[in-house]
């Protein structure tokens, strides 16, 4: 890991979004945001995927990252999630975010319209002229059906406000390919828990989370571990909460880690269409790993060691 930190580095959990009777709960929402700033989180992402934020009408995503926001007052920053497969929308949502105060933006690369090489360079180049903010590139092939070469994001690092990347490719070469194409100071973060290890001994600077909305002390843990060059105790926490990783996707996210959230009384496991609730199985799956990990147990208040 690098010896000084970026902007945006650690276990930086996409938060799920809290709903009860088909409306966003402001206050869950809030109390969650509360509760990872307490954990140790070392940044927040409101409205990604893993926040349900195709299913937010716009007021609902703008008002969800404001409340991040406020709620987080400064203490750890906000990466608000802006992307769209629009480019005027990405750009209208990421304008609200600098203006709501938000340290930056995560703006995924364009689902379903499947863009080239070029088209993908020329959105994010759009965005970069439009609205003085940092932003991350969200690379996703598995969610958009385009991957993002090295040679395109080394062509966008050139850009003054596209400072990294959530590295969601499941390729964990690209790294060492991108640290070699922009440098070391271009942040990247994994987009996949199972990776955040080996993506730090190529020099990767953290993971933007989906464990840390129900174990933030624990990612929390294994990062500050990863930071300090503690492999050893790093390599402990993965083998502790890979389990974890995995049971979360045994369904389509965030289907399983809102019924895990449910069962530490963090909200309810209720999503939005088209997303439906988890099956038996899964649920039997979740619980396990949770109280393997003696998750179910432990007052929200309490701390991992």
């Amino acid at each position: 890991m690098p010896t000084s930190r970026p902007i945006f580095y650690g276990s930086i959990p996409a938060l799920i979004t809290p709903f009860h009777n088909g409306k966003v709960d402001d206050r869950a929402f809030q109390a969650l945001v509360e509760w990872q700033i307490m954990q140790g989180s070392h940044g927040l992402v409101p409205c990604g995927t893993t926040g349900e934020s195709p299913t937010l009408d716009h007021d609902e995503h703008k008002r969800v990252v404001e409340l991040c926001i406020e709620a987080a007052a400064g203490r750890v920053p906000v990466i608000a999630g802006t992307g769209s497969n629009s480019t005027a929308e990405a750009i209208d949502l990421t304008a609200h975010a600098k203006k709501a105060g938000a340290a930056g933006a995560l703006v995924v690369v364009p689902y379903y319209n499947k863009p080239t090489q070029e088209g993908m360079y020329q959105h994010y180049r759009a965005l970069n002229d439009a609205v003085d903010i940092p932003i991350l590139i969200y690379n996703i092939p598995g969610r958009t059906g385009v991957n993002m070469t090295v040679e395109t994001m080394a062509r966008l690092a050139r850009l003054a406000n596209i400072v990294g990347v959530k590295d969601a490719a499941n390729d964990i070469t690209r790294t060492s390919l991108q640290r070699h194409a922009m440098g070391p100071d271009f942040i990247q973060l994994s987009g996949d828990d199972g990776n955040a290890l080996g993506q730090a001994a190529h020099g990767g600077h953290g993971c933007i989370s989906v464990s840390a909305n129900v174990a933030p002390a624990e990612l929390a843990a294994f990062q500050n571990a990863l930071m300090a060059g503690d492999f050893k105790t790093a390599l402990q926490w993965q083998d502790k909460l890979m389990p974890l990783h995995d049971a979360l996707f045994v369904e389509t996210s965030p289907g399983p880690v809102k019924y895990a959230a449910s069962l530490r009384g963090l909200c309810a496991a209720e999503m939005r269409l088209p997303m439906a609730p988890v099956s038996p199985s899964t649920e039997k799956t979740v619980r396990a790993v949770m109280e393997g990990l003696g998750l179910l147990n432990r007052p929200l208040a309490a701390g991992s060691a």
